[in-house]
C-alpha cells in the first residue's frame, strides 16, 4: 500500500508544492517558451512527474508506472475513441463532397457577410467543435469564410474568437468527461455547473463577431439576429448540459442557434453594397454558385442528424440502463493507493464503459452515415485508419498528458499543490478560471488543461471551503478563453488561410478579446461563489 504524503520535502508544504509543480512548469515552459512540439513536451513532463513521484514522494516505481499506464489507457478510451470516430464522420462527408454541399447551403442562407460569419464561424464552428474539436473548427471555418470572400486575416480572427463558447463540451463532451474522471466528481454535476457558465459567453460572442466583421455599423445593424442566435445557443447549451446530456450540449446549441438565426427576418435582408465592399475584400469561390439537389442537401445534413438521433435514443432511461450493463469494472493491477486519511484512491478501480461511452455511440452514427452517404465499407475503414494516422501526434499528446495527470494525482503531487494554492482563500475563485485559461493557452486543449489542473482545483476548493464543482467547472470555462491565443490554434488558423509566419499578427488581434472575456468569466465565478450569483448553481 502506498500512502500519499502532503509534505514529503523537508516537512514543508511550500517546498513540497514547489517540487510537485516541476512537471507542470516543465510542460508549460517547453510549450510556451521553447515551443517544443506538444507530444514531446507531454512525454518530457511525464518523465519529470514519474521522477518526482519516485524520488520526492517515495511512490514505488511499479505503482508509479501503473498509474501512468492507467492515465494513458483513459486517454485512449474513452477520450480519443470519441475524437477519432467524430473526425471519421467528418472525413466521410469530405470524401463524398457532401461537406462542399453543406458549405454552399450555408452561403445561400444570407448574402450578408456579418450573418455568414455567425452561421459559419459560430454555429457551424460549434457543430464541428462538438464532433471533432482539436483545431478542426478554426481550420475549416477559416477556409469557408475565405471562400465566401472574407479577407484571410479577418476570417482567421473571426474563427478564433468564435471558437470559445462550445469548447468545454467539444468532441462529444471530452473536456468535461476528462474533468469528471480526474477529479472524481460526477459528470452530471460538473457538466451542470459548466452549463451555467459558458452559456453566458454565448450571449456575448455573436455580438462580438459582428463587431469584428463590420465594426460599430455591424453591431448596430445586425445586433438583433446576433442576439437571437446567442440566446438560442445559450438556452440549448444550458438545457442539454443540465437536463439531457453533456455530449449533446454543443450539437443542440449549434442547431438551435442556427435555426434562430435563420428565423429572424433581419438575417435574410440583402446586405447593402457598401457593407459587402468593406467586408468582402477577398475573392469569392466560384464553387458557391453550383446548384445542389434537395436530396443531396438532405444527405449533407444527415450525419449530424444521425448523431443527434443516436445520442437522444441513448438517453432514454431503459436504453441507457441496457447500455450501462456492458460497463466493465476492474481492480487496476499494481495499484494500491490511499490518501493521508487512509481513504482508497479512485484510481484503484478502473471502469470501461464499452458501449455507453460517447465514442461508441458516434461509431454507430458513423456506420449509419456511411450507409446514407453511400460510402463502401472498405472506403469507410480506409478513412477511419487515415483519421487515426492524421491524429497520431494528438494521440501521443493526449495519452502522455493524461498519464502525467494520473501520476501527479495518485502520487499526491496535485494534492500538495492544491493545499498550497488554497492559501489564496477567497481570491481562489477569481484565480481559478485564470489557471484554466493559462493551461489551454499553452497546451491548446481544454481537455489537457482539465487533466493537468482539475484535481488541483478540487483539492484547493475543499481546503478553502469553496464548492469543488464550481472551481472544477471554472477551470474548464476559463480555459475555453485561452483557446484563441494558443500557439497551436494560431498556427492552424494561419496555415488554413495562407498566412504562415503571421501568428504574431493574429495574436495581437485576439489577445485583448481573450483577456476581456476572461475577466468576465472570473467575475462570474466570483459571483457564483457568493450569494450574489450563488443562486445560479444547482
Amino acid at each position: 500500500m502506498y500512502v500519499q504524503e502532503l509534505e514529503p520535502v523537508a516537512g514543508s508544504l511550500g517546498l513540497s508544492a514547489l517540487v510537485a509543480a516541476l512537471p507542470l512548469v516543465i510542460v508549460l515552459v517547453l510549450l510556451g517558451g521553447v515551443r517544443m512540439k506538444a507530444h514531446l513536451a507531454g512525454l518530457t513532463g511525464l518523465l519529470a512527474a514519474v521522477l518526482v513521484a519516485w524520488l520526492a514522494y517515495g511512490m514505488p516505481l511499479d505503482q508509479t508506472a501503473s498509474s501512468a499506464v492507467q492515465g494513458a489507457v483513459f486517454g485512449l478510451f474513452p477520450i480519443l475513441w470519441i475524437v477519432v470516430n467524430a473526425l471519421w464522420v467528418y472525413r466521410m462527408t469530405v470524401r463524398t463532397r457532401h461537406f462542399d454541399i453543406l458549405r454552399r447551403s450555408f452561403g445561400r442562407l444570407s448574402d450578408d457577410p456579418r450573418i455568414q460569419a455567425l452561421v459559419v464561424a459560430f454555429c457551424f464552428g460549434a457543430l464541428l467543435e462538438a464532433l471533432a474539436g482539436f483545431g478542426a473548427p478554426v481550420a475549416i471555418c477559416s477556409v469557408m469564410l475565405v471562400a465566401l470572400g472574407f479577407d484571410p486575416v479577418r476570417a482567421a480572427v473571426v474563427s478564433l474568437v468564435a471558437n470559445t463558447a462550445p469548447v468545454a463540451f467539444g468532441a462529444m463532451g471530452t473536456p468535461v468527461v476528462t474533468l469528471a474522471q480526474v477529479t472524481g466528481l460526477p459528470l452530471d454535476d460538473v457538466a451542470s455547473v459548466v452549463g451555467r457558465q459558458t452559456p453566458l459567453l454565448a450571449l456575448v460572442v455573436p455580438l462580438l463577431l459582428v463587431a469584428l466583421v463590420d465594426g460599430r455599423r455591424g453591431l448596430r445593424e445586425t445586433w438583433v439576429p446576433a442576439l437571437a442566435c446567442g440566446v438560442a445557443f445559450a438556452v440549448a447549451q444550458f438545457a442539454a448540459a443540465n437536463y439531457v446530456s453533456a455530449q449533446l450540449a454543443d450539437i443542440g446549441a449549434a442547431l438551435l442557434g442556427a435555426g434562430a438565426l435563420v428565423a429572424v427576418p433581419h438575417s435574410r435582408r440583402p446586405a447593402a453594397e457598401p457593407v459587402r465592399a468593406a467586408v468582402l475584400t477577398g475573392v469569392r469561390s466560384e464553387e458557391l454558385d453550383e446548384e445542389d439537389s434537395g436530396r443531396e442537401v438532405v444527405r449533407a445534413y444527415a450525419p449530424y442528424a444521425l448523431i443527434v438521433a443516436v445520442f437522444s435514443v441513448a438517453q432514454i432511461p431503459a436504453v441507457k440502463d441496457w447500455l450501462a450493463k456492458a460497463t466493465q469494472t476492474y481492480d487496476w493491477p499494481f495499484l494500491d493507493v490511499v490518501d493521508p486519511e487512509g481513504n482508497p484512491a479512485g484510481g484503484n478501480v478502473f471502469s470501461l464503459p464499452v458501449v455507453s461511452t460517447g465514442g461508441t455511440l458516434v461509431l454507430f452514427a458513423g456506420v449509419a452515415t456511411a450507409v446514407v452517404l453511400g460510402v463502401h465499407a472498405r472506403v469507410a475503414m480506409k478513412e477511419w485508419l487515415a483519421t487515426v494516422h492524421e491524429l497520431r501526434f494528438a494521440i501521443l499528446t493526449v495519452t502522455s498528458v493524461l498519464a502525467l495527470a494520473y501520476v501527479m494525482n495518485l502520487s499526491g503531487q496535485a494534492a500538495t499543490i492544491g493545499h498550497f494554492v488554497a492559501a489564496a482563500g477567497a481570491g481562489l475563485a477569481f484565480l481559478s478560471p485564470v489557471l484554466g485559461w493559462f493551461g489551454v493557452a499553452v497546451s491548446g486543449s481544454d481537455t489537457s488543461a482539465n487533466a493537468l489542473f482539475g484535481a488541483l482545483q478540487v483539492t484547493a476548493a475543499r481546503e478553502s471551503g469553496l464548492s469543488p464543482e464550481l472551481l472544477a467547472a471554472a477551470n474548464s470555462s476559463g480555459g475555453v478563453l485561452g483557446k484563441m491565443i494558443s500557439p497551436q490554434n494560431l498556427t492552424i488558423a494561419c496555415a488554413a488561410v495562407g498566412l504562415a509566419g503571421r501568428e504574431g499578427d493574429l495574436l495581437r488581434k485576439v489577445l485583448p478579446w481573450s483577456l476581456g472575456l476572461l475577466l468576465v468569466m472570473c467575475l462570474i465565478v466570483v459571483g457564483q461563489s457568493t450569494p450574489v450569483l450563488g443562486w445560479m448553481l444547482p
